[in-house]
């Protein structure tokens, strides 16, 4: 008889297999228990060939990273620890020693410091480049040209790029085409419509949706960029919780209602913000003076929940941190997405020939009534 020690050890399931319920499980674990010695594998390709180790995703990082891939239509997805784990899975899969790329001024602050850090210590030269730029790009492509990064709209003054130009011009080189598509929570705009070749989110923005979880995407649009990542994805080892996959497994379920009332009540106090005496511009795609505004109507489906606007010059940077702190329901915090309203300045963004004299601020609008918001916005200017 098999001793009570060894029977607590048993991994052989004890109760009925036949649950069925609307929620994926949370399966945790490492190791995977083949039936055979033939049969033990150590790959990466877990959805084509099955489970080999914890490693490479339990069944419920597995089933986000189908629904993800189902959504923005890519051959597969990749769910990695967060979006700079995606950012980086996507540098070091293009590039090696004497690599070139380009990446937007407007881009995300941390990949901008990983091109200029880990990338530069690499010997890979990431170059910037005008967001605005569009078929332009063909002149800044060289011989060794491996990657370029799109992101739009662009981090804090919101550019919207000319993507499928740039694809053009990228694919005419042989030049792989990178997208940050945060902002569009994979559905606002379509990235391998228009030709991107691999397309990234930071999941905990919008699919975490409640600023409580930190998980990213890699989306490969064809066979070829997923044979990129996917050994790069393996040898770097980034691993994720199942417990955060299924938060946010359960975050897709309300993303297209969280979406629309974000919008809705984005462009509220967008548009009030616009018609007030104090502020200078307002940096909303869907607004027409928006950097790059037909280029939004033409290829996206709406907007989402982040936007910035400028005080004029007669608010100084110093009046400008009293109303942040003067603020009660925003709340001063990084990151978006979330169903919290946050408000942040960024006193040293820097871009070419404008100097924003700490006066511009990004709002993340959240799931509060909208009339607190603009009254909120409203008791924090007064004296300024």
């Amino acid at each position: 008889m098999m001793d009570w020690r060894t029977k607590l050890l048993d991994p052989t399931p004890q109760a009925r297999q036949d649950y069925r319920s609307l929620v994926t499980p949370v399966y945790r674990g490492s190791t995977v228990v083949f039936e055979e010695q033939a049969a033990v594998t150590d790959d990466w390709r877990q959805a084509e060939n099955g489970y080999s180790y914890g490693l490479y995703g339990t069944p419920t990082a597995l089933e986000l990273a189908s629904r993800i891939a189902g959504i923005e239509g890519a051959r597969e997805s990749l769910i990695v620890p967060g979006g700079q784990a995606a950012i980086a899975l996507i540098y070091l899969s293009y590039c090696q020693a004497g690599s070139h790329a380009l990446v937007p001024i407007s881009a995300y602050g941390p990949n901008k410091a990983m091109a200029e850090g880990l990338m530069r210590g690499l010997n890979v030269e990431v170059e910037a480049y005008d967001p605005l730029i569009g078929a332009g790009i063909a002149d800044l492509i060289r011989e060794n040209t491996a990657l370029i990064w799109c992101e739009s709209p662009g981090s804090v003054t919101m550019d919207i790029q000319d993507v499928p130009a740039i694809v053009v011009a990228a694919h005419k080189s042989g030049v792989a085409v990178a997208l940050d598509n945060t902002y569009s929570a994979g559905v606002m705009f379509d990235a391998f419509a228009h030709g991107v070749d691999v397309s990234m989110q930071a999941l905990t923005k919008y699919v975490g949706g409640h600023s409580d979880l930190l998980l990213g995407s890699v989306s490969a649009r064809d066979d070829a960029a997923y044979g990129k990542l996917g050994p790069i994805y393996q040898q770097l080892g980034l691993a994720v919780s199942p417990d955060d996959c299924s938060l946010a497994l359960r975050g897709l379920q309300t993303l297209a209602v969280r979406l629309d009332a974000l919008e809705r009540a984005t462009l509220r106090v967008a548009r009030w913000l616009k018609e007030h005496s104090i502020v200078d511009e307002v940096f909303h795609p869907a607004l027409p003076d928006c950097p790059g505004h037909e280029i939004w109507k033409r290829d996206f489906t709406g907007s989402t929940s982040v936007f910035s606007f400028t005080f004029k010059e007669s608010v100084s940077a110093e009046k400008a941190k009293s109303f942040i702190d003067a603020l009660n329901i925003f709340k001063i915090g990084m990151s978006w997405g979330g169903v919290n309203s946050l408000a942040v300045i960024y006193p040293d963004l820097k871009r070419p020939n404008r100097d924003f004299g700490g006066r511009i601020v990004r709002l993340n609008i959240g799931l509060e009534d909208t009339d607190d918001l603009i009254a909120d916005l409203e008791q924090a200017m007064q004296g300024l």
